[in-house]
């Protein structure tokens, strides 16, 4: 099913408004992830306000879809979402990484509502929501598992020991997103541990494989869909993204993947995004 032209101008909106709000909160609070963040806006945007079935009024709802950030360090856009949801008060947003806050560096699902798993050490969060996806099947639940994760995490063993399982237990219902930026903490990811054919090793491993660009909402919300009619293996979206995309002095550059951003580039990055300061 085609992305509506409403619900695509409603999403692009909603991913300036992010990008926006992410400059604003990191250079006021000085810490934070903002390549990575800034990489996964279009698909966190399109899973949670076009596909997800979550209900913040239910936050616990037995039936919801489930949404793991594999890639825990982009936690700061995945609260922005939250909160937009409604999950929590946007006011709290500015509690980021601070002492005695709930939102803190990477999500920890027993203190932040919505939460589905506390991530941080990469590569946790595909034998988890295989997990939740196996989970469903065995409660005969029709609830939809979704992994976002990085491509550096890739290099990770534990997430290729997942996907074997995944394809062995034919896990239909979970779908693996690969922020596939190309850039990790301390620079490409062909420097520090190059990963090759992506797709062809996610084949290799019986996946579905579908390749998409990242950073149109009306691809993501398809491939989602195309996902959901895959029967007998789990699927996987690979999305080619910009780290720091939007703000041209952080596109691929991996000083960006947690940097503060001084008050000179505070101003030359929201005017980038259209916001004069």
């Amino acid at each position: 099913m085609s992305l509506k032209p409403k619900s695509k101008e409603n999403l692009e909106r909603l991913c300036m408004q992010f990008r926006q709000d992410l400059i604003k909160l990191l250079h006021g609070i000085q810490t934070g992830h903002p390549g990575g963040s800034l990489s996964s806006v279009e698909i966190m945007t399109t899973l949670y306000f076009e596909k997800l079935n979550v209900d913040p009024n239910n936050p616990k709802d037995e039936n919801r879809d489930r949404f793991v950030l594999g890639k825990g360090h982009a936690a700061p856009m995945l609260y922005m979402i939250l909160a937009e949801k409604g999950y929590f008060p946007q006011d709290e947003l500015t509690s980021l990484r601070q002492l005695d806050s709930r939102l803190q560096g990477h999500p920890c699902a027993l203190k932040t509502c919505g939460v589905e798993l506390s991530t941080g050490p990469l590569g946790l969060g595909l034998p988890a929501g295989l997990g939740m996806a196996l989970g469903a099947k065995l409660d005969g639940r029709d609830y939809r598992t979704y992994v976002l994760m990085g491509d550096g995490e890739l290099q990770e063993g534990i997430v290729w020991e997942a996907a074997m399982s995944a394809s062995k237990f034919k896990a239909d219902n979970l779908t693996v997103i690969v922020d596939n930026n190309g850039v990790q903490l301390d620079g490409t990811v062909d420097e520090i541990m190059p990963m090759g054919d992506i797709a062809a090793k996610w084949r290799a491993f019986g996946w579905n494989v579908i390749s998409i660009d990242g950073h149109l909402v009306e691809e993501i919300s398809a491939a989602i869909d195309l996902a959901k009619t895959v029967k007998g293996q789990p699927s996987v979206i690979i999305a080619k993204t910009v780290k720091g995309k939007g703000v041209s002095f952080m596109e691929g550059k991996s000083a960006w993947h947690g940097k503060p951003i001084s008050q000179n580039e505070y101003v030359s990055a929201m005017n980038e995004l259209g916001v004069n300061v």
